[in-house]
């Protein structure tokens, strides 16, 4: 029990006194009054046998029982190992400068997607336009699992004559969100639980795994349309490039010419661009040379080597229409050119395993381990088969390889 009242602090305070005296309630916890009686509280503690004192603020605005609450906080950081006295500094200035939810999610794009995701650029525009307007400014420790999922039932349900429903997006944007959490958690940069229960289904949906290949003619077509003027010069080059290699259409829109070596004969994917956080070597078919080097020399002083900087949201939608222009019976997107030329190598008789490393995935089981070859010669063979075969069906009156698609 303690030994202080009220009564001996309110007979104390505001009165004058012949000096300095201590009013001890114990456990470490006292008053000190002032000649002008003036009431404060105050802790002390020992840590390596030196005695420390630490205030904890004024009577009565610090009622006893709140001091004692604080006393007993204390008590318990000194049992924790910490020294009272610097732990509470700590949290007053987070209390009073806390950390926000704009600061925490910029805080991972900038300590950890900047140089491990490379759609990180994506990541800060859907921040931007559903998070940061709505709850972006609240201390992320007081931002609410309600105040998230308002933000993700925007994006689920779309907003009229403004944006429309996205339920994939909406989760996509979850999964980036608690990761930023646990990463700012796990750092000590910030401490949010409240996305720990969701899961996407709770906001949105998964996006369908698609298995769509394009047809042999649906492909005809598609080569025959990049030869011609109805694209756009840049969604020709594109689309010539993603049939050829297979890559991702990051992989091409974020490319510049510091990439291809045209000694090695080699095109290096950086990390930063590759979505599983590892170069990708990819062989430069010798058919395709000559039209890369005519491309860098028409892109003059631009780095890129489609001549200039495309979003990836730019791409998507001009990409998602092409099946129509095309006339196609069954909707087709960008992303499926790339598993139709894992389709079709598989069926040309290349290993499975080089269909992979040609497409940046990570090998799996043992040989993710032990198995550090890029199978560079393995590679360049099934991508020179490849034009030739591209050729074949593209124009199949030739009986010889020619360099059509260069």
């Amino acid at each position: 029990m303690g030994k202080l009242y009220d009564k001996h602090l309110k007979a104390a305070l505001g009165k004058d006194h012949e000096k300095e005296f201590v009013l001890t309630d114990g456990h470490g916890l006292s008053a000190r009054v002032s000649p002008k009686g003036k009431v404060r509280w105050q802790y002390r503690y020992k840590i390596g046998g030196k005695n420390k004192r630490m205030d904890l603020g004024d009577y009565p605005a610090l009622s006893l029982l709140k001091a004692r609450d604080v006393a007993a906080q204390c008590r318990e950081w000194l049992a924790d190992g910490f020294d009272p006295k610097q732990k509470r500094s700590l949290e007053r200035e987070e209390k009073l400068h806390p950390v926000t939810v704009k600061e925490a999610l910029e805080y991972w794009l900038v300590e950890y997607a900047t140089d491990n995701r490379a759609n990180s650029d994506k990541h800060r525009a859907q921040f931007e336009r559903h998070i940061y307007p709505h709850i972006g400014s609240l201390p992320v420790e007081q931002a609410e699992t309600r105040h998230w999922v308002e933000c993700f039932d925007r994006i689920r349900k779309g907003i009229s004559g403004e944006q429309r429903p996205a339920p994939v997006a909406a989760g996509y944007v979850l999964q980036n969100c608690k990761q930023a959490l646990r990463f700012c958690r796990v750092r000590r940069y910030a401490t949010s639980r409240a996305l720990d229960d969701l899961i996407i289904s709770d906001v949105g949906s998964k996006q369908n795994q698609k298995d769509r290949v394009l047809s042999m003619q649906e492909l005809v077509d598609v080569l025959r349309l990049i030869e011609g003027k109805r694209l756009l010069p840049y969604y020709a080059k594109l689309i010539r490039l993603l049939i050829v290699f297979g890559a991702r259409t990051q992989e091409i829109r974020l490319s510049t010419w510091s990439e291809w070596n045209f000694t090695e004969m080699l095109w290096t994917v950086p990390k930063a661009h590759s979505k599983t956080g590892e170069k990708i070597f990819r062989p430069i078919p010798d058919a395709l040379k000559n039209w890369l080097l005519d491309l860098k020399a028409d892109a003059k002083s631009s780095e890129h080597i489609l001549g200039r900087f495309k979003t990836a949201e730019a791409v998507s939608m001009y990409g998602r229409n092409l099946w129509k222009k095309l006339k196609h019976q069954e909707e087709w997107t960008l992303h499926d050119l790339r598993r139709t030329l894992a389709t079709l190598l598989n069926d040309l008789g290349v290993a499975p395993h080089i269909v992979e490393q040609l497409l940046g995935h990570k090998l799996g089981g043992v040989m993710a381990i032990y198995n550090r070859s890029q199978y560079l010669s393995e590679k360049k063979t099934a991508l020179d088969m490849w034009l030739e075969f591209l050729d074949r069906i593209s124009n199949p009156t030739n009986n010889v390889t020619s360099t059509h698609m260069a």
